[in-house]
């Protein structure tokens, strides 16, 4: 079953490379109650956090930031600093999408690309090289690549859509099929296609990992549960450290071959495990529908 959505931080800083989705990732997290401003300089965030009350009250607040407001790296950790010195907890976010892509949709949209001159591919080649650490320092990277609008806003919504009770570290669960491309955003990759697969069952090829069938055959093989044993153990003894390293954010990703049986139905478990030891957990299948 779909886990709960998990407290999204009361500051987010969104960042990437320019036709990635930021926009529309600003739009969405209006949508779920950010109060979004669009291009503020970092060095004026702290000033706003406080003029809306974040640091006590209950407004949760979201900054879009391109390569045009100058962002650095160096500004980036200076302000991070001086936003936890007042008690807040901020978050990156950086979205990115394959150089290719990213050219494809400004041709799409007949868009100058905000760096101007040259072609749209130098112009995207320099941002990347201008943002490099900013990626490298960012808590969550959003690959957009293969995304539509569509996907962005379930993506956005199931990472930072308000729940009631406030966490520290946030896991974010995704099942994929390798036969439709790993993804790239992920902290730690587990491939479960050792594991016997139900396509080749006629009765379990039409289901799916959420399923009870499909989730009775993954679950009922030895080295599932083994597996599971040894993932659990691997997480319980990382989490508290990452949590003591400052880290708020690890995103798993579990794959099979389709991405709709093995994979889906290890995700749930491994969320479910995740969940019943305390853990602020969302869980997502990529390609479900396909």
């Amino acid at each position: 079953m779909p886990r709960q959505s998990i407290p999204g931080p009361k500051v987010l800083l969104v960042t990437g490379m320019s036709g990635a989705g930021r926009s529309t990732a600003g739009k969405v997290l209006e949508d779920i109650g950010y109060v979004v401003i669009d291009n503020l300089p970092l060095s004026l965030i702290d000033d706003v956090a406080h003029l809306h009350d974040v640091e006590e009250g209950d407004t949760r607040l979201a900054v879009t930031v391109d390569v045009r407001t100058g962002i650095d790296s160096g500004v980036l950790r200076a302000t991070l600093h001086t936003l936890r010195g007042h008690g807040l907890t901020p978050m990156v976010v950086f979205l990115d999408a394959d150089d290719g892509v990213l050219a494809t949709r400004y041709d799409e949209v007949r868009r100058p690309h905000p760096l101007g001159g040259g072609t749209v591919s130098e112009a995207i080649e320099a941002e990347r090289r201008a943002l490099t650490e900013v990626r490298e320092a960012a808590d969550v990277v959003i690959d957009t690549t293969e995304y539509t609008v569509h996907d962005l806003r379930k993506r956005m919504e199931a990472e930072f859509s308000r729940a009631a009770e406030p966490r520290r570290l946030r896991v974010s669960i995704r099942s994929f099929g390798f036969k439709h491309g790993h993804p790239h955003d992920v902290d730690m990759l587990f491939d479960v296609r050792f594991l016997p697969n139900p396509h080749w069952d006629p009765a379990l090829r039409p289901l799916s990992g959420l399923d009870a069938p499909v989730r009775e055959f993954v679950l009922s093989n030895p080295d599932t549960i083994a597996f599971l044993d040894r993932v659990e153990d691997l997480l319980g003894f990382l989490l508290p450290r990452y949590e003591a390293e400052g880290k708020t954010y690890l995103s798993l990703g579990i794959g099979c071959t389709g991405g709709r049986h093995r994979s889906v139905a290890i995700a749930e478990e491994v969320g479910r495990r995740l969940g019943d030891g305390g853990a602020a957990v969302s869980v997502q299948h990529r390609d479900l529908g396909r």
